[in-house]
């Protein structure tokens, strides 16, 4: 049986941290020069048809808000240049958040010991898995999958899935305000230092080209490997402690999706996933060209997920070109890579073909983006010498006389937000905001999160004051994180509407609401304890647990529900996350834990058909279904008994009173003070203090849902 050779003891007695000499100023590798060439035409581009694009301002923007991503991606090149992966930086930073979180509020230690907790609990983190790969000898992708699982799993136990810690000190906050910056530059020189300046940053490049050969050569491969992971988790928790200054609000699924993007940043900057070859350098090129590809977008007026689609094409792309010259290296290349300088002459084995297709690949990627952007630029043109200039009815509503012949108008711009674009309710919505814009002649950006995420909103709307829209009206996911960053919109000048979900008062001029919170939980628990003939169990499934307006109205429906049915007993509240499979799966889990449960009330409009395919797969026909959603997505289950009652408004209407405030307000037409609008078919609605108010709930039944198609 053959054995490793042991160490050499002249090996062993080497320093653990040396300096290897002055500063590499050969040129960079070619993936690198060609990743320079694509944020050069980016650059171009976006300065050309982004509004407010090349400023310092900007500029500022997308470093601050790269800087939870930036750190990860930092941390995970070492990783990646041993050949190793860490699924769970991710996940690391949504349970360190919530420790840390934990431990300042319920545990009283003082915010930045807390945070210093936070940050070892996360190194000892890392050095789990780094023990579990080098010691167990499991693949790390199956050790960091399982812990991916694992830290997901202990933040959500945590905190039951409920709990989401707010209100931290504004010292803290601050940390997230622009001082994220100055940590990110730190963590990038040390990581530079590491990797490409000291004997150990050699030795990870050669564990990374081979393990056995680097054991050979003497070097500590276990405790390097180790070392590695345990600064992840580390770099993790420090993510962690700057998105919860960011945000606001430390809370389970914190950093979700994270991990994922971090390595196309790495492998973008000609990182080897198969191991060997790295650096730091062209990690920053690859988190930059994304990061500069969406703020372009989203200057540009067009929404991010197509920087989502390029990015991934070059993802694959270079993961399908670099391959490991194995039984083609020579002798001079094999003993670099080796040595672990950095230098990246394995690089120079790429066949001239593949770098050709590298080139046009990426090349072909900006021109896309160049394309888009030119058709774009063709329709903001065409607008704004006809159909955005104030159309008749905006100057009757206005009172402004018609501009003289020839003169330039310069349009008006309103940002729409929803919590998700992706949600039924909302694109309804969008119908009737797109409705008004047109009769207005205005111009509307709708653009948002895919997923209710209170970090993405901040980011959307800080893009927004780069480029100074006029109003910002936002369906507020989170009260308490985006109430800062509106406030910033309106020291800038820009006026602020909420709708559907309310942020703090003095973070908007108006709030338009869809109804009384009141009149919604009164209408939902009266309709449920007339179905549950004023006895049982019932539970409620929400949006998320940060939603402003359902928990306005879980108040009152528990308000109404301890004056009314004091017999009646809320059993649970679960969060769906505005998808209707996890309200099928939450629903499933409801009605195999709560045997005397007799109603579900689903708050959020992919909650009600998701609960009502649960029942029916069920069988239960013991229970019912009710809540607030679209009359399209559940005539079959009101039809089939299962949902006896769909409560809502016009979502439509929704969308169009908010637009058509959004342009009063930015005309001057609607002050504060006001005590009604002219909300053009609907008539004159009512204002109450700042909450222009769309109406009473409407109740959609097996009689008369049929008469409604949206």
């Amino acid at each position: 049986m053959s054995t490793l050779p042991p160490m050499p003891p002249a090996e062993a007695r080497k320093p653990f941290l040396r300096w290897t000499g002055p500063l590499d100023l050969r040129p960079p590798p070619p993936q690198q020069v060609i990743l320079l060439a694509v944020l050069a035409i980016e650059l171009l581009v976006f300065s050309i048809i982004g509004t407010n694009f090349l400023t310092w301002h900007n500029a500022f923007d997308v470093l601050r808000v790269s800087v939870e991503l930036g750190l990860l991606a930092l941390a995970l090149t070492p990783v990646i240049v041993t050949g190793g992966i860490d699924l769970s930086v991710g996940s690391l930073l949504g349970l360190t958040a919530v420790l840390f979180g934990k431990m300042w509020r319920d545990a009283g230690l003082p915010i930045w010991v807390a945070a210093g907790a936070a940050v070892a609990i996360g190194a000892m983190a890392g050095s789990l898995n780094g023990l579990l790969i080098t010691r167990l000898r499991i693949p790390a992708l199956i050790v960091t999958l399982g812990s991916f699982s694992l830290f997901r799993g202990l933040a959500e136990g945590i905190t039951g899935g409920v709990d989401n810690i707010t209100n931290f000190p504004r010292s803290f906050v601050a940390l997230g305000q622009g001082a994220q910056v100055a940590v990110f530059v730190i963590a990038g020189l040390g990581f530079w230092l590491l990797l490409h300046r000291t004997t150990v940053g050699r030795a990870l490049s050669a564990i990374g080209y081979s393990a056995e050969g680097a054991r050979y050569a003497g070097i500590p491969v276990e405790r390097r490997i180790t070392l590695t992971y345990v600064l992840a988790g580390a770099c993790a928790a420090i993510a962690a402690m700057v998105y919860v200054a960011h945000v606001g609000q430390a809370k389970a699924d914190a950093g979700s999706g994270y991990e994922l993007d971090a390595i196309a940043a790495v492998v973008l900057g000609g990182t080897s996933i198969f191991g060997g070859r790295g650096s730091i350098g062209g990690t920053l090129l690859g988190l930059f060209a994304i990061a500069i590809l969406k703020n372009g977008l989203q200057l540009s007026d067009k929404p991010t997920e197509s920087a989502a689609v390029l990015t991934g094409v070059l993802l694959l792309v270079a993961i399908g070109l670099d391959r490991k010259p194995f039984g083609r290296a020579s002798s001079r290349s094999s003993a670099a890579a080796v040595a672990g300088d950095g230098s990246g002459l394995e690089e120079l084995n790429m066949r001239n073909s593949q770098l050709a297709v590298l080139s046009i690949v990426i090349l072909a990627a900006a021109f896309i983006v160049t394309g888009g952007n030119f058709l774009l630029v063709q329709s903001m043109q065409h607008e704004l010498t006809g159909a955005r200039t104030p159309s008749a009815t905006s100057r009757q509503a206005t009172g402004d006389p018609a501009p003289p012949p020839g003169t330039a108008v310069k349009p008006i711009t309103i940002a729409v937000m929803p919590k998700s674009k992706g949600n039924a309710y909302f694109i309804a919505c969008k119908s009737g905001a797109e409705e008004a814009a047109r009769e207005r002649g205005i111009k509307m950006i709708w653009d948002g999160p895919t997923d209710p995420d209170p970090a993405r909103q901040n980011e959307i709307i800080e893009t927004w004051l780069t480029r100074g829209v006029d109003v910002i009206a936002v369906a507020v996911e989170n009260r308490g994180a985006i109430s800062s960053v509106l406030r910033k919109a309106r020291e800038k000048g820009i006026k602020v509407v909420t709708w559907d979900s309310d942020a703090e008062p003095d973070a908007r001029d108006f709030f338009v609401n869809q109804a009384t919170p009141q009149g919604i939980g009164d209408t939902l628990m009266d309709t449920a304890g007339q179905l549950m003939g004023g006895k049982g169990q019932f539970a409620i499934i929400t949006a998320s647990l940060t939603a402003a307006n359902m928990n306005e109205w879980q108040k009152y429906i528990e308000l109404r529900r301890s004056s009314n049915y004091p017999d009646i007993q809320m059993v649970a509240l679960r969060p769906c996350d505005d998808l209707q499979p996890k309200a099928f799966d939450e629903a499933k889990t409801l009605l195999n834990s709560k045997p005397d449960l007799k109603l579900i009330m689903a708050i959020c409009s992919p909650a009600v058909p998701g609960a009502a395919e649960a029942v029916k797969q069920s069988g239960r026909r013991d229970v019912k279904v009710i809540g607030l959603g679209l009359p399209n997505d559940n005539k079959p289950y009101v039809h089939a008994g299962i949902t006896d009652a769909v409560i809502l408004w016009k979502t439509k209407d929704l969308g169009y009173l908010t637009v058509l405030a959004a342009a009063d307000l930015a005309n001057g037409t609607l002050k504060s003070g006001a005590k009604t609008i002219d909300a053009g078919r609907l008539g004159k609605i009512a204002i109450k203090e700042s909450d222009i108010v769309l109406g009473k709930p409407f109740v959609f039944t097996k009689d008369n849902i049929d008469q409604f198609d949206f």
